[in-house]
């Protein structure tokens, strides 16, 4: 009896200290794309995401993302090559996301608090593509022609690093925060833009603003999430 009831006084003491944490989140977020691959004008387009991230700890995580919007570059008229495009895209990713808090002291100095949410990730992603609109003929050399495919499926890496704000309720737990990252997708092919060409893969890169939110599996972490 005794020890149930100091187990009892040890989770309560824990819970308003603020060792509690929920395990899961669920987030929608927005992104500005550029890609860099053989169309030579790189043009910033919008697309929107959903996610959603186990947590291992507040610090290390895993995120399943999906997402869709729009990839656009090049120009038919100001490029002798005549290259343009416009994809429409659909994408899923997982990503394992490990940020500072997990390693360094953030008990007694502010800046180190600050630093916690630092973060960076990698992972696997597939990414299905649409040309909607293409040039692949020049306008001003005659006969020539950047070979691609207007529809095709592909495998990329995405390297993220960013800054996750954390906002904590009444009970001192991080109930929402807002994520602000900065991510390069690796392709393994060459038809993100719809053409092949050259001998350097395409290469896709996200400025993306997120908000996510807990829903649930409160759990408690080996020390708290907040400096003392």
């Amino acid at each position: 009896m005794l020890t149930a009831l100091s187990a009892l006084a040890t989770f309560s003491a824990k819970a308003q200290l603020g060792f509690n944490y929920s395990q899961h989140d669920l987030g929608l977020g927005v992104s500005t794309n550029q890609v860099f691959g053989d169309a030579e004008k790189t043009t910033t387009t919008l697309s929107g995401n959903l996610s959603y991230t186990y947590n291992a700890t507040p610090f290390v995580n895993y995120i399943v993302e999906l997402q869709g919007g729009t990839l656009k570059g090049g120009d038919s008229v100001e490029y002798r090559s005549g290259r343009q495009f416009k994809n429409n895209f659909i994408a899923g990713s997982l990503r394992a996301q490990l940020q500072a808090g997990e390693f360094i002291d953030y008990s007694r100095s502010m800046l180190m608090d600050i630093l916690k949410n630092v973060y960076g990730s990698v992972g696997v992603g597939l990414v299905s593509n649409r040309i909607k609109e293409v040039s692949r003929n020049s306008n001003t050399i005659p006969g020539y022609y950047t070979p691609g495919k207007d529809k095709s499926t592909e495998f990329y890496v995405p390297v993220k690093l960013g800054y996750e704000y954390k906002i904590f309720n009444s009970y001192n737990e991080p109930s929402v925060k807002i994520d602000l990252g900065y991510q390069v997708n690796i392709m393994a092919g060459e038809n993100l833009d719809g053409f092949d060409a050259g001998d350097r893969k395409d290469i896709w890169t996200q400025l993306t603003l997120a908000v996510k939110f807990s829903i649930g599996g409160v759990t408690s972490h080996r020390k708290p999430l907040m400096r003392d």
